[in-house]
């Protein structure tokens, strides 16, 4: 079981997220960064139809990413992510991506929850996330 703020997953490229220069799209990137914030969320027990459903919306307010060398099709990589509090209302994944030693890609993403009345918040089942920090 992961630790509540660690937390790696490992992928590969597949052919059709390529472009015509034969590297991974820029945007897929943040596909790819999304997914592992996703898993990481249903590790800890979380899932983002069940939040929504219950009334709360992760949401991204904030995004940083730094390219530091391509993917291309084939290559095995491991994205990691940490989850920091950021405040009251807000949270960060720090996330980069690996191939091998290789650092790929370096990002910052902030959030925060919404609820039904628009007003951010963290439930306490979500905010335990991070008192397990």
């Amino acid at each position: 079981m992961p630790t509540s703020s660690h937390f790696t997953l490992d992928l590969s490229v597949r052919d059709y997220e390529c472009d015509l220069q034969g590297i991974v799209n820029n945007a897929v990137y943040q596909n790819y960064l999304e997914h592992a914030r996703h898993e990481y969320l249903r590790s800890r027990g979380f899932d983002f139809a069940q939040l929504h459903a219950a009334g709360h919306d992760l949401v991204l307010t904030r995004c940083e990413i730094d390219y530091k060398a391509p993917l291309k099709s084939g290559d095995a990589f491991r994205i990691s992510l940490r989850l920091e509090r950021q405040g009251r209302v807000r949270f960060l994944f720090a996330q980069e991506i690996h191939k091998a030693e290789q650092l790929i890609l370096k990002g910052n993403f902030i959030g925060t929850c919404i609820n039904r009345d628009g007003r951010p918040g963290f439930p306490p089942a979500l905010d335990q996330l991070f008192s397990d920090t």
